[in-house]
């Protein structure tokens, strides 16, 4: 394979992995939304401790697309495959 075929493949993969990882994050963060606002519309009482859990489940969903981001930029600028091809 050429070098500039293995580039452009990778920057395909790295715009896919970021394109699918923020569309997974926002849906994520739509159903967590609207099940916290239903939870907190059927029990008012409950609302302070479901906001809690959800901002804490709103952290853990964050990281998914920071770890998309990071794995496309080594992918771009540290590419494993071009250093093979170099090689032989």
């Amino acid at each position: 394979m050429e070098l500039a075929t293995v580039m452009s493949y990778t920057l395909i993969a790295a715009s896919l992995l970021i394109g699918f990882g923020a569309l997974g994050t926002a849906i994520g963060f739509a159903l967590l939304g609207g099940k916290f606002l239903e939870g907190a519309s059927r029990q008012p009482e409950l609302a302070p401790m479901l906001q809690t859990k959800m901002f804490i489940v709103a952290g853990l969903l964050d990281a998914v697309p920071m770890i998309g981001v990071a794995i496309a930029l080594l992918l771009i600028f540290a590419n494993p495959f071009i250093a093979q091809i170099v090689g032989s």
